[in-house]
């Protein structure tokens, strides 16, 4: 089950063919091409901005760690003996 011969392909496309006529077709496919589009630029979009968002937390946090040993607050004194 779940395996399409072709035979079953042929029998969708008579359908289709039949219910939506040749001129709604080409309108429903130039539809379903703009959607898919749509869709992976959207994709696209999210996973730049999670990427740009992960660069600048790095960043963030490597600027933490340079600057944190130089502003602890802590001074080193010599005593003379």
């Amino acid at each position: 089950m779940g395996n399409l011969g072709f035979q079953e392909i042929l029998l969708i496309a008579v359908v289709i063919l039949v219910l939506f006529g040749g001129r709604k077709i080409p309108e429903f496919m130039r539809g379903l091409g703009k959607g898919i589009r749509e869709f992976n630029d959207a994709k696209d979009n999210v996973k730049k901005e999670l990427e740009e968002g992960m660069k600048e937390k790095d960043r963030v946090a490597a600027n933490a760690t340079t600057a944190a040993p130089a502003s602890n607050g802590a001074t080193t004194t010599t005593t003379q003996a």
